[in-house]
């Protein structure tokens, strides 16, 4: 077994990458060179909150460029991006630029869904927690608004960018199990589902699993990176959770998981889904990963709360430092309210302090004082939404969690790591911060023949080559 090297794509809600990955299963030896960071975020569009994939697709070719010209023995690609989003095309052609997750059009369609399929049933059968914004969700409000009929295939955000790439049009199955038209049992299209719900089920394309082959980049993409022409994509876990938790460094009998950015996304890995009525009414999902396993997990806001809240402090254009503001808010002494990290008036982006505000006067408490105090306190909720969601994962799904592992830019976040282990009593393992890039580069590398094994293989590499930062609960 020789070594190699491969280029992930790692495309986030705010910012996305382009890393090889260096890797040597013999050796023991697993590397990242970051290559490219670009920014992503929402375009405000007279017909809704849209993403920039034109320019975000550009920003990923370039740093591709540049990876294969630091490393043109380079032997793959693979794509993984955030869930649910999707593009609608006609033959070729992208019909208009993706709607954002966060759009208001949800709203309505949540409720033509259920009067059509009650979300008991819909539950039973995909086993989805009820987020608005499930792609399901969405094209219930396409269809309402006329422009679903228009379209001859739906390719997500990473099936789009491999289809850029490749020409070949497929929908790997981590990320199709986020739609709600994923069979939760068998892994296949739901169509009686979606033939229930007045969608084309036409649309859907080929399911391929995370180690296929997607095709070799088309010649003129080739040209214009500097690849060696038939390079390959690979799909890899291409909801980048699905990534991030194949580079957990974890024993899955004993341990729950914490993929931690925009989003919080807290569970176990299971080999069976639960769909259970307790699993339905704790709003726990069953997601695919990598090797058939069962992602068993909790979206809790996360640091999208923060983000957003400097974002708007910073509107009158003074920069705010994150880190200090960090350990300012760890020197905070006064008591903080926790609220509801879970509430749905968090998720639209806008004033999210002044929201914390009105939800503390809701509530009889009193609201933070000063934007220290802000930052404590949603690090307090954060803490408490994750330790209930661990709780409640053990429960419902039999697992005995020892311990809580912490991956994503959150493992960067000492104070929330801390109070995590504080609030559930459990030691928290911090990092691989790169844990999403790690997952794309291991899928791809076993696909190529220079790794090899089961995930736990794999994760064994991980434990190998990242040492993670513990956190013990105080006493």
């Amino acid at each position: 077994m020789t070594a190699g090297s491969v280029a992930a794509v790692d495309l986030g809600a705010t910012s996305g990458r382009v890393v090889v990955g260096h890797v040597d299963q013999a050796a023991g030896a697993l590397g990242l060179d970051h290559v490219a960071r670009f920014p992503n975020g929402p375009v405000r569009l007279a017909s809704g909150l849209h993403w920039n994939l034109t320019g975000l697709y550009r920003d990923l070719t370039h740093g591709l460029a540049d990876a294969f010209r630091r490393e043109p023995g380079v032997t793959s690609i693979g794509v993984d991006s955030w869930a649910v989003d999707y593009a609608l095309l006609r033959g070729d052609r992208v019909l208009g630029e993706p709607f954002h997750y966060r759009d208001e059009r949800n709203e309505a369609a949540v409720e033509a869904v259920h009067a059509r399929v009650p979300f008991e049933e819909l539950y039973r059968r995909n086993g989805l927690q009820f987020l608005p914004f499930n792609t399901v969700y969405q094209l219930a409000a396409e269809r309402a608004g006329g422009c679903l009929g228009l379209a001859d295939s739906l390719l997500l955000i990473p099936d789009l960018v491999g289809f850029q790439l490749t020409g070949e049009k497929a929908a790997e199955r981590t990320n199709a199990s986020t739609t709600g038209l994923l069979e939760v049992r068998t892994g296949e299209w739901d169509r009686e589902l979606a033939d229930r719900l007045g969608l084309d089920a036409s649309v859907l394309p080929r399911l391929v699993s995370p180690g296929a082959s997607l095709g070799g980049l088309r010649p003129e993409v080739a040209a214009e990176l500097g690849a060696p022409a038939g390079t390959r994509v690979v799909a890899v876990g291409s909801h980048d959770t699905a990534s991030a938790v194949v580079a957990v460094p974890m024993r899955p009998e004993a341990a729950a998981y914490i993929s931690c950015g925009t989003w919080g996304l807290v569970g176990v890995e299971l080999e069976r889904p639960v769909t259970t009525d307790a699993a339905r009414e704790a709003n726990f999902t069953n997601e695919g990963g990598v090797d058939g396993r069962v992602r068993f997990l909790h979206n809790v806001m996360g640091l999208w709360l923060l983000s957003e809240s400097v974002r708007w402090w910073e509107r009158d254009g003074s920069p705010i430092d994150l880190p200090g503001l960090l350990a300012q808010a760890a020197a905070v002494t006064t008591a903080v309210p926790v609220f509801d990290a879970n509430d749905p008036r968090f998720l639209a982006p806008g004033d999210l302090p002044g929201r914390i505000a009105r939800w503390c006067a809701e509530h009889g408490v009193a609201a933070p004082r000063s934007r220290a105090e802000f930052a404590r306190s949603i690090v307090e909720s954060l803490a408490e939404a994750f330790a209930n969601a661990v709780r409640t994962a053990s429960a419902l799904s039999g697992v005995g969690v020892e311990t809580i592992h912490v991956v994503g830019g959150g493992a960067l976040n000492t104070l929330l790591c801390q109070r995590t282990a504080d609030r559930s009593g459990l030691p928290v393992l911090a990092g691989p911060v790169e844990a999403t890039a790690i997952g794309n580069v291991l899928i791809q590398a076993r696909s190529a023949g220079f790794a090899n094994g089961d995930l736990e293989t794999l994760r064994s590499l991980v434990a190998h080559a990242f040492t993670p930062t513990r956190h013990d609960p105080a006493c």
